[in-house]
């Protein structure tokens, strides 16, 4: 099974729950500082949109990968969000044209709107948590007939619950 179709869900959520925020944002910002208000709401709505996709993106990318590449991709995109957060808030801080602390507000609401998707949409995924195992009952210890070998297991397949 792959991880994909639960990052796509992730996306999806993500970009569902961003909208709200934008509408009810925009309203309280416009309430608290007029225009200025409503550009706060939006950027520190839209910051939260590019981490979220950049972490789901970098992971649907990476899992075309080794694992080494993998944690690679992964690990570069984190450092790759930190950075571009440093950037935007020393470029943003002291901007006229943006209330800071509708921004900050919205993009503390994203962040935590979009890890309470994760779980719920990773809880409800039904992911295995592990792979590549035999379960007793799936065959993977039975004997086959054409090549005339015993099931393997020894005496520790033969004690009841276990």
């Amino acid at each position: 099974m792959s991880a994909v179709p639960v990052l796509k869900k992730i996306l999806l959520w993500g970009g569902i729950l961003a909208l709200a925020l934008v509408v009810v944002g925009s309203i309280v910002g416009y309430a608290v500082a007029g225009w200025i208000g409503v550009a706060g709401a939006l950027i520190g709505t839209a910051m939260a949109v590019v981490f979220l996709a950049i972490t789901a993106l970098s992971i649907l990318i990476a899992t075309r990968y080794g694992l080494a590449v993998f944690f690679g991709i992964v690990m570069g995109a984190w450092i790759l969000k930190f950075i571009l957060f440093l950037v935007l808030v020393f470029l943003l801080k002291d901007q006229a044209w943006l209330q800071p602390t509708v921004m900050f507000v919205c993009l503390v609401v994203a962040v935590v709107g979009t890890l309470v998707v994760d779980v719920v949409v990773i809880a409800r995924s039904r992911m295995p948590y592990v792979s590549d195992i035999a379960l007793p009952g799936d065959g993977a210890g039975q004997a086959s007939p054409a090549s005339g070998t015993e099931p393997s297991g020894g005496a520790e397949s033969e004690r009841p619950g276990l």
